[in-house]
């Protein structure tokens, strides 16, 4: 395999949750750096896949779960991110990317053997989402000022913990390698 794909994790989200009100102001300090990474990716033809939960509606598809979320508050969060006709998008069910989806499959079929990742939450499901990576040996670079966070200090620490016990790069968004 030879390849990169950059995964938008829960980026399609009505922000009604108890962490909400915390993690707002982290996601529009990402939002323009997780944007420049799908602009770029599309221009130089790298695998795009979102990777968002469902909102425990299993029936949720990728333009349900996308005509709920720009019909919400917080519409300006998600219309930047809006996947395009390229993109491919797996429904998660838990933090991982990778638990109990056909991600891993998905990343053989396409090639690709490393994943840079973005979005949200960075001590929570960017964190675990790497953890499997790595136990799958799959390179990892996550995007740290495209990550938002709930609690800074567990998302420093996550990103240490992920950069020193994972191998995980940690990588500004902006730098020419990441993608």
């Amino acid at each position: 395999m030879s390849g990169k794909a950059l995964i938008v994790i829960d980026m399609l989200n009505s922000y009604e949750h108890a962490d909400a009100e915390r993690l707002l102001p982290s996601v529009r300090r990402a939002l323009p750096h997780i944007t420049a990474l799908i602009e770029r990716a599309r221009k130089n033809d790298v695998e795009i896949i979102y990777v968002n939960d469902n909102f425990g509606l299993w029936r949720s598809h990728h333009d349900e779960l996308l005509d709920t979320v720009l019909s919400g508050p917080h519409a300006d969060l998600v219309e930047p991110v809006r996947p395009d006709e390229k993109s491919l998008f797996v429904v998660k069910a838990r933090h991982s990317v990778f638990f109990e989806t056909p991600l891993e499959y998905l990343l053989r079929q396409h090639g690709i053997d490393t994943i840079v990742l973005c979005g949200q939450v960075t001590e929570q499901c960017v964190l675990y989402s790497a953890l499997d990576a790595h136990i799958r040996h799959i390179p990892v670079i996550v995007a740290e000022d495209a990550c938002a966070h709930i609690h800074e200090d567990l998302a420093a620490a996550a990103l240490r913990l992920m950069e020193r016990n994972m191998q995980v790069r940690i990588a500004r968004s902006a730098d020419t390698d990441v993608l």
